[in-house]
This record gives C-alpha cells, structure tokens and sequence, in this order.
C-alpha cells in the first residue's frame, strides 16, 4: 500500500512542478489546455456516460508528459484522472494514470474504500501500427477496479481512418473474465471555419462483443 501512496503523490507532484514552469505568455510554451465534446463517453468498449465536455491540460518536454483530464457528463457522470508518461524516440512509451470518480473522498487511498484506480501503461508505435498493455495496480471500491485488471489493445491507422481492437478483464468485462470487448472504427478530419482556424471532428463506430452493445460517436475538439 505504502508503494501505491508513492505513485499517486508523484502524479499529483510532478503535475503541480510541470505547469508551475511554465510562462503562460510564452508562444511556444509546452502546455496545451483544450477540451472535447462528445455525443456519448465510450471507453475500452464501455459507455460511461452520455453527451459530455473532456476538459484537459497537459504539459510536455522532451518525451516527458503530465496532464489532467476529465469528463463532466450532462447527465451527471464525473471523471478526473492524472496521467504521467514517457515516450522514447524508437515509439515506446511508459506512463502511469489515476482515475477518480468525484463524490468519493480524494485523499482516500485505503484498501476497503479506496477513490483510486492506479493504471500502469505500456505502448508501442511504429509506422501505422501501435499496440497497448495496461494493468492495474490497486484495488479500488470507489474507483471499480478488482486489482491486477488487465487491458491490451492494437491498432492501425490508414490515413484518417483508424482501426482497433481490444480485450480485458476486471472492470473491462461484464464477468470480470478476460473477454474482447472494444472493436471498431474511426476517423478524423478538419473542417475549415476561417482562413486561421479549422475545428477537428472525429467519429467512431464500436461495437463491445462482450456486452453485446453497440455505439456511435461523434465529437469535436476545441
């Protein structure tokens, strides 16, 4: 328990000493600090919540990375997670992320009634292709995580299209056993709205074999 406490606190640590670096007056500063609109939150082939804002700020060096990021569902979903990650130049990347789901006690990293789900991240790129493996390192009530829960995923990318599939267990899985449960397809563009700004649209087509359900979305970043 002692180790997690030390993953969590470094998020949070290295989140505040990243942005705390930063000129916000500085044209070429590191932070980027955007926000989605999405018809529905699908993620891993699990639908979350329906119309949502996904505000983030995230903060990267070299091939270091820290952000925040979270969803604010218009019919009450909350979600706001902490990620730190480290990319090297031959496509792989290491990071950790901790989901917490408002309305349980942030500074509650106990075993019985944890608010944190402590995400170890693997990924892999090369050219098109990319490849995925995630598990989670705690149990957390509040959070739904059943610990060790396990995720891996591929994908390719043709041009605007990109295709992808995936499989867990844990929360990932209506049984908890390992089990596909995220196949689809998506695609990007821009749509130019004047001679200086164009506005990324992006859909996805997904389909949870697991769950048997099914799910169309749409969104756009700003």
């Amino acid at each position: 328990m002692k180790s997690l406490k030390i993953c969590f606190f470094a998020i949070a640590l290295f989140f505040v000493a990243g942005l705390s670096t930063v000129k916000a007056q500085d044209e070429e500063s590191p932070v980027t600090i955007g926000a989605d609109i999405v018809s529905t939150y699908v993620w891993r082939g699990v639908a979350y919540g329906g119309p949502s804002i996904q505000p983030y700020v995230d903060f990267t060096t070299g091939g270091f990375s820290v952000g925040a990021w979270g969803s604010q569902s218009f019919d009450g979903g909350q979600e706001m997670d902490l990620y730190l990650s480290y990319g090297l130049d031959f496509g792989l990347s290491i990071g950790l992320t901790d989901y917490y789901y408002p309305g349980s006690e942030w500074f509650d990293l106990s075993e019985t009634s944890g608010s944190h789900g402590l995400e170890l991240n693997l990924g892999y790129e090369i050219s098109n292709f990319s490849i995925a493996a995630n598990y989670i390192l705690n149990e957390s009530p509040n959070a739904g995580t059943a610990g060790s829960d396990m995720y891996f995923e591929i994908g390719y990318s043709f041009g605007i299209i990109d295709v992808f599939a995936g499989a867990g267990d844990g929360w990932h899985s209506s049984d908890g056993e390992f089990a596909v449960c995220n196949v689809g397809v998506g695609a990007s563009k821009e749509i130019k709205i004047t001679e200086d700004y164009s506005l990324p649209v992006f859909g996805q087509v997904i389909l949870n074999p697991d769950s048997e359900q099914f799910y169309i979305v749409a969104g756009f970043s700003f």
